[in-house]
């Protein structure tokens, strides 16, 4: 019914079916068919064509008033989406695990917003199952997360590298065993641990020390158990944690040993009460990745935060 509005409003405005064919560059004929079909759908005239110039009859006053009232409508979404566009306005939703929206997320999100103030960011933390079901969800847009998620479905690019640790209480005696391989957290936030000359400790040399470990179901848990496996030692678990950042504070007060990812150590202060070593195992390395889902339309402020978060990748025609 409003299809063909434009050519409604035009014969408004020049008050004249010929004037009106001119200025939409089409012809009077082809101009007068469209008219009909649209009162054909009204169902009622909407000009008075006995008069001259013609005029609207109350019908036509009415479609009139109601296609001013949808021009508005979309001349506002027109702006809105200028405004989604320029990122004068909009939202963006991110989500990571309790780490990452702590630690690594924070300057990331404070560099958006210092570049385009007027975003307004959410932050999401959980674990990984609630990030990928809001993100399947389209709840979140951007999650990071150190978990593989299903490639048919998402979108993921590198964003770290992580390493695990060994975290060990200083008081535990074992210690004097490998004095040699030892590390501090200052070594660890220089990468020194990324050196291949230096060496690494087994799993074997605190077996029988109380170890503080994630739950079954978390990705540090799947590689220490895998790493025990290739090393044929099993571990004296004592207590099981949701988070790394609890494994390691309780290492720090002396309660067990655990193993961590770099990305704690550097992002906490040093605590003297706690001695590093490397670990040797494949299983000890995993990517952290950026995830979209790969259905859902790339807004702006989504590229612009990648391009953040991923310097170069995107600005090298990656995508």
């Amino acid at each position: 019914m409003f299809s063909g509005m434009k050519y409604v409003y035009a014969v408004y405005k020049e008050r004249s079916f010929s004037k009106a064919a001119e200025t939409l560059y089409i012809s009077q004929p082809a101009l007068s068919a469209m008219i009909k079909k649209v009162e054909a759908k009204v169902g009622m005239e909407l000009f008075d064509r006995t008069t001259s110039p013609i005029r609207l009859t109350e019908c036509g006053k009415r479609y009139i008033e109601t296609a001013e009232r949808i021009m508005d409508l979309e001349n506002e979404f027109a702006c809105y989406v200028g405004d989604i566009n320029e990122l004068r306005t909009g939202e963006l939703s991110v989500g990571g695990s309790y780490l990452f929206s702590a630690f690594v997320l924070p300057p990331i999100i404070m560099e958006f917003s210092r570049k385009y103030p007027h975003v307004n960011v959410n932050l999401f933390e959980g674990h990984t199952s609630q990030l990928e079901e809001k993100l399947f969800q389209g709840e979140l847009d951007l999650i990071i997360d150190n978990y593989l998620l299903e490639d048919s479905i998402y979108q993921k690019y590198v964003f770290m590298e992580e390493h695990l640790i060994l975290a060990v209480p200083r008081s535990f005696s074992e210690n004097r065993l490998v004095e040699a391989c030892q590390l501090t957290a200052e070594d660890i936030k220089n990468n020194r641990h990324l050196d291949p000359e230096h060496p690494a400790v087994s799993l074997k040399v605190f077996a029988n020390e109380p170890f503080v470990l994630l739950r079954l179901h978390n990705d540090t848990r799947k590689r220490v158990e895998s790493i025990c496996a290739r090393a044929g030692v099993k571990l004296n678990v004592t207590m099981m944690l949701n988070q790394l950042l609890t494994t390691y504070h309780l290492t720090g007060f002396g309660m067990g040993a655990s193993v961590i990812s770099d990305t704690v150590i550097k992002s906490q202060a040093v605590d003297p009460e706690i001695v590093y070593y490397k670990i040797d195992d494949p299983e000890a390395v995993r990517q952290v990745y950026l995830y979209h889902r790969k259905s859902k339309f790339l807004t702006r402020s989504m590229m612009e935060f990648m391009k953040i978060a991923l310097p170069g990748v995107f600005d090298a025609g990656r995508s």
